[in-house]
């Protein structure tokens, strides 16, 4: 019988933690109000440290506020169980434990019957060996994992939480960027979107941005107000190659004709180009615990921007970021009605001990189920050969894009 959980968010943020944390506390108070519910601080950080808030009457009365922010009340971290090294760096383990053991005995102690994760695939990998380490020493303890990332790329997750909030928002802040392009003459813009490995919110927020852009009814280009000049003129994203020559001949034409060049660079594009001109030149690559490229250090957009300027003469660039106003946003309805059909299916798996990481299973008809963790990964490549995708890109001029093999990060 279950008599206590507990919640962690994990990872980076994206549009849907919040509301997940309310989805979970709304669940709970209407089928198994006597269940006591804890939320541990900063992810796993909290769990391993035993720091935690308390859900209380007045919380559960109060939960659906949290539907409208963005953002985690409880607070996140990157911490991976199985980087000893890295815990122990960061003085949340001592010197030789184990830190999977730290965490299940830390359960046990806090009389904890079922533990939610919410987080993207290196949040649920992390639950899921801490789920094999529970099972393997008879711990009686049922982990539940909801997906969360904006990049969309856990398979075989169909949509994972918040991607979709994101790529509006994506859009929304690129309104107000791609109106900068007459701050200037032959201004280049970057809009560089979060997206490692996977393409499909570069994409997505491409998409939303022209979807705006088609239902604006009037435009005055007697007075510079042009479509053209507002349009999206490149989409790069990590899964199609990038021939840097031929698209500094197209766009160059585009910056002769319209007085400008938009692009929208999801910011794992052309990253193993980057990579490979760095140790070249001896520079150190900077890597997170879990051994990925930190982005902002690389920084691709700025790379890009130079790289163009270059052969499109520009005379003004601006790379802006619209990560972190979109992944930090409140859920939007689509979102908001995939939360709570997964929040309510992970309540009610974790009543009848059922663990596994809720989300339609692309291998499995689309079905909304908890799946197994040893069969969650991070990595999805975005399609794209989607019509949607291609149809996009041919409406801007830009080429049907050729499918790229990356190396695997090290």
């Amino acid at each position: 019988m279950v008599q206590k959980v507990a919640l962690l968010t994990a990872g980076g943020f994206a549009p849907c933690l919040s509301t997940a944390v309310a989805g979970l506390i709304e669940r709970y108070t209407e089928v198994a109000p006597d269940v006591e519910i804890i939320a541990y601080k900063h992810g796993y950080q909290g769990l391993l440290k035993g720091d935690y808030f308390t859900v209380t009457p007045e919380v559960r009365q109060n939960a659906k506020v949290l539907e409208q922010f963005g953002g985690s009340p409880i607070g996140n971290s990157r911490v991976k169980l199985t980087n000893a090294k890295d815990l122990v760096k960061r003085g949340l383990v001592d010197e030789g434990d184990n830190p999977l053991k730290v965490a299940a005995d830390r359960l046990v102690e806090d009389g904890v019957d079922v533990l939610h994760t919410i987080g993207g695939d290196d949040t649920n990998t992390t639950a899921a060996d801490l789920a094999a380490f529970l099972h393997e020493n008879k711990y009686e303890l049922t982990v539940v994992g909801l997906p969360k990332t904006i990049d969309n790329d856990v398979i075989p997750i169909k949509q994972s939480l918040g991607a979709w909030t994101a790529a509006e928002q994506g859009a929304g802040f690129a309104r107000n960027i791609v109106g900068e392009h007459n701050s200037g003459s032959r201004m280049l813009i970057i809009h560089e979107v979060m997206g490692r490995n996977c393409g499909w919110l570069t994409a997505a927020t491409a998409q939303k941005y022209r979807e705006w852009l088609d239902s604006v009814e009037t435009w005055v280009p007697e007075i510079g107000l042009s479509k053209e000049a507002w349009d999206v003129h490149a989409v790069y994203v990590p899964e199609a190659e990038i021939d840097l020559a031929a698209e500094a001949e197209r766009l160059t034409k585009v910056m002769d004709e319209v007085g400008n060049v938009t692009i929208f660079l999801s910011e794992g594009a052309g990253l193993e180009s980057i990579i490979a001109e760095m140790e070249k030149q001896g520079q150190e690559v900077p890597r997170d615990p879990f051994g990925h490229v930190k982005l902002d250090k690389v920084n691709p957009g700025a790379w890009f921007g130079d790289q163009f300027a270059k052969l499109l003469k520009a005379e003004k660039v601006m790379v802006q970021k619209s990560g972190y106003y979109s992944r930090a946003a409140a859920s939007n309805q689509a979102d908001l009605d995939l939360i709570h059909q997964c929040t309510d299916l992970a309540v009610d798996c974790a009543l009848r001990g059922e663990p596994g990481v809720i989300g339609e299973d692309e291998e499995n008809g689309d079905v909304l189920s908890a799946i197994a963790f040893d069969r969650i990964k991070g990595g999805k490549p975005f399609d794209i050969g989607q019509p949607w995708f291609t149809e996009m890109l041919s409406t801007i001029g830009q080429p049907a894009p050729v499918a790229v093999q990356h190396a695997p990060e090290h």
